[in-house]
């Protein structure tokens, strides 16, 4: 999968919005070229109060975030909040107990879920230039994100 094919399937998702970081939108320029998604319906959540359910991060981020080795031509890494459940359900442990087990995981595979090297903690997963391996799994995560974001952002 590119990751034109995953900007398309997730805007295909009711609701979303999709942001590309540029200098054009203000982003920081450390960000320029990464992707966020997010759930705005209505498209008036202010932009310091949306939080993305998905991204696509294209390069490393030196002293922060460099284990994906992003470096490597046409790497890249979409990052999806999948929630304690389903985290615990791919990794066979809760996300607390992420730096219990943060040494055996490879965060440079290709084209396999791991944890989030940063926001694992967070529920957060990884999968490195989706392909063959995970393109069913990715666009499943996707669809639940999708559907957890819609839920926080329904009124109570």
């Amino acid at each position: 999968m590119s990751e034109e094919d995953i900007i398309r399937f997730a805007s295909g998702l009711p609701g979303v919005e999709v942001v590309t970081a540029s200098e054009a939108n203000a982003a920081p320029e450390v960000a320029w070229g990464d992707t966020f998604f997010f759930y705005d319906p209505d498209g008036d959540i202010p932009t310091n109060r949306r939080l993305p359910f998905a991204t696509i991060v294209t390069k490393d981020y030196p002293g922060f975030d460099t284990a994906s080795r992003l470096d490597r031509p046409g790497v890249f890494r979409v990052n999806i909040a999948v929630g304690r459940h389903a985290y615990q359900d791919l990794f066979g442990h809760p996300p607390a107990a992420y730096p219990d087990h943060q040494a055996s995981y490879d965060y440079s595979a290709i084209d396999q879920p791991v944890p989030h090297p940063v926001y694992a903690r967070q529920a957060w997963i990884s999968i490195l230039s989706p392909g063959e391996a995970t393109a069913d799994q990715l666009r499943s995560l996707l669809t639940e994100a999708h559907a957890r974001a819609a839920a926080r952002h329904r009124p109570r």
